[in-house]
C-alpha cells in the first residue's frame, strides 16, 4: 500500500508536468537541460518487508551457513521461527515493521542535448534513514535481531530523456550504487558472549526515472523516483561461551556459533524531489 501511494504520487507530478512546461514559454528554450548542473533534493524512502528473511547459522564454523542449532536432546533451538522486523519481546509474536523514513542528497551531473533528446551523467550522494530488519527466537526463550541501515551511500549513474522543444523533460537514469552500511544487533540472552564486525561495504545499482522542468533559464524542479538495490554478504555475529554451560546450544558443535541473515541485499524505493542550478 505504501508503495501504490509513492507511485501515485510520481505519477500525479509526472502528468502535471507538461502544463507546468507551459509556463516557461517566455523563455529561450533552445539549451534547456543543457551542459553541467548541481542538485539538491530530499524525500522518502520505503524499505519493504523482505518475506520469508530468517537468521542463518554456521554452528561447526566452516564457513558454511545453513547449519540447524539444537538443544542437547536434539530439538531445533530456533524453532520458535523468525520474523521480517525487530523483535519487541522474546516471543514472536507483534515485530515492528522494517522502517521507512527521509532522505537527502546532492548531485552534479552534465548532460548533452540532441535536439529533443538529452543523455547525460551524474554523481550522486546522500544519506537515507531506512532500516531494514530480521529476528530470530530460540526456545530459552530469547529473541536476536539484526539491523541495517545506510550511514552514507552514492550512485555512479547514466540518463536518457526526451525534451520537447525544452521546458520539461522526461527521463530514465540507472547505474551502479554503494551503501556503507551500519548493522547493529540486539539480543536478550544475557549468557553468551556477542561480537560482531560492525560496518560493512554494499554495492549494486540503482534505476528509476523523473521529470525536470525549468522555472528560469537556469534553474529546474523536478520530482523522480529510485530503486536502489546493494548486496552486502560480509555482516556476522559471533557467539560464543560467556557465562553459558557447554550444553549450551550455540556451543555444542564447535563451542562457539556464527549467525547471518539469509538475505544479503538492502532494497529501498525512493521518491524524491530535486532542485538544480545548470551552468
Amino acid at each position: 500500500m505504501k508503495f501504490t501511494a509513492l507511485l501515485a504520487a510520481s505519477a500525479a507530478v509526472l502528468m502535471a508536468a507538461p502544463a507546468m512546461a507551459q509556463e516557461t514559454g517566455g523563455r529561450d528554450k533552445s539549451q534547456d537541460f543543457n551542459g553541467a548542473y548541481v542538485t539538491i533534493g530530499g524525500g522518502g524512502t520505503l524499505q519493504g518487508s523482505d518475506r520469508g528473511e530468517t537468521l542463518v547459522f554456521d554452528t561447526d564454523r566452516d564457513g558454511a551457513y545453513g547449519d540447524t542449532v539444537t538443544t542437547v536432546a536434539g530439538a531445533n533451538a530456533f524453532s520458535p521461527g523468525f520474523c521480517n522486523g525487530a523483535a519487541t519481546g522474546t516471543a514472536n509474536v507483534g515485530c515492528r515493521n522494517d522502517k521507512d523514513g527521509p532522505e537527502f542528497f546532492g548531485r552534479i551531473g552534465v548532460d548533452q542535448r540532441m535536439g529533443n533528446f538529452v543523455v547525460g551523467a551524474l554523481l550522486e550522494g546522500g544519506h537515507s534513514v531506512a532500516r531494514d530488519s530480521v529476528s530470530g527466537f530460540s526456545t530459552t526463550p530469547a529473541s536476536y535481531t539484526m539491523s541495517r541501515e545506510a550511514d552514507y551511500q552514492g550512485s555512479l549513474r547514466l540518463r536518457a530523456g526526451y525534451t520537447p522543444g525544452g521546458g520539461a523533460l522526461f527521463y530514465v537514469t540507472g547505474g551502479p550504487a554503494y551503501a556503507r552500511l551500519d548493522n547493529k544487533f540486539a539480543t536478550t540472552n544475557a549468557a553468551n558472549s556477542f561480537a560482531d564486525n560492525g560496518k560493512t561495504n554494499g554495492w549494486g545499482y540503482a534505476a528509476g526515472g523523473g521529470a525536470e522542468i525549468m522555472v528560469t533559464n537556469s534553474i529546474a524542479v523536478g520530482l523522480e523516483y529510485l530503486y536502489t538495490d546493494v548486496k552486502d554478504d560480509d555482516y556476522a555475529v559471533n557467539v560464543g561461551p560467556g557465562t553459558a554451560p557447554p550444553t549450551n546450544p550455540f556451543l555444542l558443535d564447535s563451542g562457539g556459533t556464527d549467525i547471518q541473515r539469509s538475505g544479503s541485499h538492502f532494497r529501498t524505493h525512493s521518491v524524491r524531489g530535486t532542485l538544480s542550478f545548470r551552468f
